[in-house]
């Protein structure tokens, strides 16, 4: 192997990304300004040593340093760089693998308060699987996802996320401090889990780094500190944009088990949080395979990912938007979804009587279609799809994007008579009727609206908007603040009498003309 492949391949497989010592140095200054004086510090995974050298420039006070590494070669470039400082013998380094250390015994001796610094690898535990890399904890859902989250790639996560659980494990009964490079959003989900599961967190923040410039990796990373004090209860996190900055640009806090996003912006919203029992928020199907399911329209019939004319029936094509349609305002027809069920694990064969030549060109490509890795085609019918439902066929829907940063909700009506489906980016309410359409359209897209869901979303994310995100909204709550109480009453008049799933395509709903 190259030495640049081999590189290659031990940052993919060890999240290896070294730190630069300048980031380091800023990184630890603030820990100071910020009042930490420990008297052990540790690096679990030290790489080549940045952070070591800026913690023994910053924390002369400091009594041992001490650092772990699974690779050597990081471990003899760390000694180089560590052995001229005057007071090299408080820095201790030793080879190890972190998921197989006794930490325990190792941290026993450490004199406290303990600060755990570093910048642990930033790799998924699913990205390892891939590379059947060997560095990765025992694997086990400890998220607790059950069921189809699970299945479809909740239950996935960081290794960082996975390890800082462990380093506020080692703090629980003790005073000291985490401090990590990590993914913004790695360490939002650690200070869910540290509110929720009772850790004694004193404070926490976040300062804001550029990991494009930093590391060349196109995410959204940050420097991350949690001081630990027995019986402490904090549940705020303070956000800066960067190390320089002397006061916060935003709070975020965790809400009856809600992380928000903004405490002000949602403090003025928070009467809008509860259950909608009268709409449900559907994702678009999902199929894996857009080179097959997804046509576009040509003079000579369609084309498809291939770039090969397809000549099939219209009886299982429906016009398609995605989320880059919804984004630029796009209103016209582009492309075509074939859609093989009208719900899950329905029996498929009977494509062949009624559409023969749609039939033929599934067999085609059959080949590639088995191969589609997630499990939910598991045992399921040749060419099935997921997500899929009577709500699918609804006439109207109400839809959003969840990709993109600015969140504008839009209303889909039939195109040439067929209801519109979404792609697995989206989500939609499907409706009865134009007049209900357009009223929902309009109560989303109302300040009050947009600035609740705006107080808990997380730009930085590549989904900032999720299902569980739209789904604490109260429509009903929401109508009375705008004066729309009567409205809603009117549109949602019945609704218990059209049921979101039952067999069949849905029928084209009664048109009600409302004050809008």
């Amino acid at each position: 192997m190259a030495t640049t492949d081999r590189n290659s391949k031990v940052v993919a497989e060890f999240g290896d990304f070294q730190t630069p010592h300048s980031l380091a140095l800023n990184a630890v200054k603030v820990l100071h300004r910020l009042g930490l004086r420990p008297r052990c510090i540790v690096e679990p995974t030290c790489g080549t040593g940045a952070f070591l050298v800026a913690s023994a420039a910053v924390f002369q006070e400091a009594e041992r340093l001490i650092g772990v590494d699974i690779n050597p070669s990081h471990l003899k470039e760390a000694r180089t760089k560590t052995v001229s400082l005057v007071d090299a013998e408080r820095i201790c380094l030793r080879e190890g693998d972190f998921f197989k250390l006794d930490w325990g015994q190792l941290l026993s001796g450490c004199p406290r308060p303990l600060l755990i610094l570093g910048n642990p690898p930033w790799v998924t535990i699913s990205e390892l699987g891939a590379l059947k890399g060997v560095n990765l904890p025992e694997k086990s859902n400890f998220h607790g996802r059950t069921g189809i989250e699970a299945i479809t790639g909740k239950s996935n996560f960081d290794i960082s996320e996975w390890m800082l659980l462990r380093y506020l494990d080692w703090l629980r009964c003790h005073s000291g401090a985490v401090a990590v490079l990590c993914k913004t959003s790695v360490a939002r989900k650690i200070l869910i889990q540290a509110w929720k599961h009772a850790y004694p967190v004193k404070s926490a923040t976040i300062y804001k780094i550029d990991a494009q410039r930093h590391f060349s990796a196109s995410v959204d990373a940050c420097f991350f500190v949690i001081e630990t004090e027995p019986g402490a209860t904090a549940t705020c996190c303070d956000v800066f944009e960067n190390f320089e900055d002397a006061r916060p640009s935003h709070t975020i806090g965790l809400y009856g088990g809600i992380l928000v996003s903004d405490f002000a912006a949602f403090s003025r919203r928070q009467a809008l949080l509860g259950t909608e029992d009268r709409y449900i928020w559907r994702s678009g199907i999902k199929h894996d395979c857009s080179r097959v399911m997804e046509l576009t329209p040509a003079s000579d019939g369609y084309r498809n990912g291939f770039d090969e004319v397809v000549c099939i029936e219209d009886a299982y094509l429906y016009p398609m938007f995605k989320s880059s349609d919804i984004a630029k305002g796009r209103r016209s027809r582009r492309n075509f979804m074939l859609v093989t069920q009208t719900y899950v694990g329905e029996d498929t064969s009977r494509i062949a009587q009624v559409a023969p030549r749609t039939w033929r060109y599934l067999e085609k490509h059959a080949t590639i279609l088995n191969e589609r890795s997630s499990s939910i085609y598991r045992d399921k019918p040749p060419f099935s799809i997921f997500g899929v439902g009577a709500y699918t066929f609804a006439p109207w829907k109400v839809a959003v994007s969840g990709f993109y940063k600015r969140l504008h909700f839009e209303c889909f009506g039939p195109v040439d008579g067929r209801p519109v489906v979404f792609d697995d980016t989206i989500y939609f309410l499907p409706c009865r009727s134009e007049a209900e359409a357009r009223f929902i359209e309009v109560l989303l897209n109302s300040p009050p609206a947009l600035e609740f869901y705006e107080s808990m979303m997380f730009m930085g994310d590549k989904r900032p908007v999720t299902g569980e995100l739209l789904r604490r909204l109260s429509f009903k709550q929401l109508a009375e603040l705008l004066g729309k109480a009567p409205e809603y009453d009117l549109v949602t008049q019945g609704i218990e009498e059209w049921p979101h799933r039952y067999g069949g395509r849905i029928r084209q709903g009664t048109q009600r003309r409302l004050p809008l």
